[in-house]
C-alpha cells in the first residue's frame, strides 16, 4: 500500500536550500515504518511516498507524478518481483534521481546487478534507520554510500581482476637428438621409419616423441609440428 506524504509542483532538481526529497520501496512493514518515522523527523528531508511492492513503485514512476525524489531507497527482494526493475525504471525516467539499495542481499551477484541497473549506493539492512538517513545525506551530497562488507567484496573482486596472470614457465629446449626426431616426424615419417633412419629401437623413438610432446606442451603429432613451426624449431626442414 502506498503512503503518500506530500504533493507539490514537479521539480527535476532540488535546490541547495530545499529539503532532500526521498521515496521508499520496502516490503518489510517494521523497516518501512522505522524509515518513514525517521525521514519525517529529519528537518532536511521530505518523504514523498513509501510503498511495499514492485507494482506500486513502478506505478509511482509514471505520470501524473506529483514530485520527483532526489533519493529513492529500494529493497531488492519485493513480494512481486525485483527492486532492480524499479531502479532501472527510475534512472530512465528521472536521471537526476539517485537510487540506493537497502537490502539483506550482500552477495556479489546482487551488488553488481544493482550497480548495473543504476544504483548509486548499496546498504545492508544491518544499518538502523538513523544510519540510513545519514547515508541519504551522503548520497545526495555526491557520495556513493556502500556498507563495509559490500565494499570489501567489491575491492577483493577488483584486486582479483587486476592481478597479473602468471606467465607459463619457459618451454624446455629440445636436445639435438629430439630436434632430429621432430624434423623427421614433421616430414611425415612414421615412428618405424624414424627409428630405422636414426638407428634407434622403436621403444627409444617413442620415448623421444613423448619427451618432445612434454617439452612443447602438446598432445599430438599435428600439435607438435604446428607449434614447432610457429616457434621456428624446424627451420627449412
Amino acid at each position: 500500500m502506498m503512503v503518500a506524504m506530500t504533493a507539490s509542483l514537479p521539480s527535476p532538481v532540488a535546490t541547495a536550500d530545499a529539503p532532500i526529497r526521498v521515496a521508499v520501496v520496502e516490503d518489510d512493514a517494521a523497516t518501512r515504518i522505522a524509515l518513514v518515522a525517521t525521514l519525517n523527523a529529519a528537518p532536511d528531508m521530505r518523504l514523498l511516498w513509501a510503498v511495499a511492492t514492485r507494482a506500486e513503485a513502478l506505478a509511482a514512476l509514471v505520470p501524473p507524478c506529483t514530485d520527483i525524489p532526489d533519493v529513492l531507497l529500494v529493497d531488492l527482494g519485493l513480494p512481486d518481483g525485483s527492486g532492480l526493475e524499479v531502479i532501472a525504471a527510475a534512472r530512465q525516467r528521472w536521471p537526476h534521481c539517485a537510487p540506493m539499495v537497502c537490502t539483506i542481499f550482500g552477495d556479489e551477484k546482487h551488488v553488481l546487478a544493482a550497480i548495473e541497473a543504476g544504483a548509486m549506493g548499496y546498504l545492508l539492512k544491518d544499518s538502523v534507520a538513523d544510519e540510513v538517513v545519514q547515508e541519504v545525506r551522503s548520497l545526495h551530497a555526491g557520495g556513493s554510500p556502500i556498507s563495509p562488507l559490500v565494499a570489501r567484496k567489491l575491492l577483493l573482486r577488483a584486486q582479483a581482476a587486476a592481478a597479473p596472470v602468471p606467465a607459463p614457465p619457459p618451454a624446455e629446449a629440445l636436445s639435438t637428438r629430439e630436434h632430429e626426431v621432430l624434423r623427421l616426424v614433421a616430414r611425415g615419417h612414421t615412428l618405424v621409419e624414424v627409428a630405422q633412419v636414426m638407428g634407434l629401437s622403436h621403444h627409444t623413438t617413442r620415448s623421444y616423441v613423448r619427451r618432445i610432446y612434454d617439452k612443447l606442451r602438446v598432445g599430438s603429432r599435428a600439435e607438435a609440428v604446428n607449434k614447432a613451426m610457429r616457434q621456428g624449431l624446424l627451420g627449412g626442414q
